[in-house]
């Protein structure tokens, strides 16, 4: 069975050999806060898997979480069981699977760019999915 290969990352989603630009992330404000994970709120139990068609692009939030954005709007966060050395860094990954789905057994691998050639870094495991509403902070707090 032929292995699906996706490139996904911080605006960047490939499949084969072609590259498809997404909307780039927000840039962080002057005053950033010390974790780039914005506030969530959970609104359904975890999920092992999320179909891959379903997925429209993933901000990747430091070494160990993501936010997979589906088509509908909907937020799966996917806190990695440890950290993965670069990921929060280079913000794009990889993964291959033989599914229609990307589940909690699937290894990503961190894509590290040198010069514009994209080179493999750490591989590691997802987490489950929680289903989220980011929380909007408040210009007053």
């Amino acid at each position: 069975m032929p292995m699906s290969r996706r490139l996904i990352g911080a605006g960047l989603i490939a499949s084969g050999s072609a590259l498809f630009a997404l909307q780039p992330l927000a840039t962080a404000q002057s005053n950033a806060p010390k974790s780039r994970v914005p506030a969530a709120e959970v609104t359904g139990d975890p999920v092992s898997c999320i179909n891959l068609s379903q997925i429209r692009s993933s901000q990747v939030r430091d070494d160990r979480t993501i936010d997979f954005i589906l088509n509908n709007g909907q937020v799966y966060r996917n806190e990695l069981p440890y950290q993965c050395g670069g990921l929060g860094f280079e913000r794009a990954f990889t993964y291959s699977t033989s599914l229609t789905q990307l589940c909690n057994v699937d290894i990503i691998t961190v894509l590290q760019n040198f010069g514009g050639t994209l080179n493999r870094g750490a591989s590691c495991g997802l987490g489950e999915f929680t289903p989220v509403k980011l929380v909007k902070k408040s210009k007053d707090g």
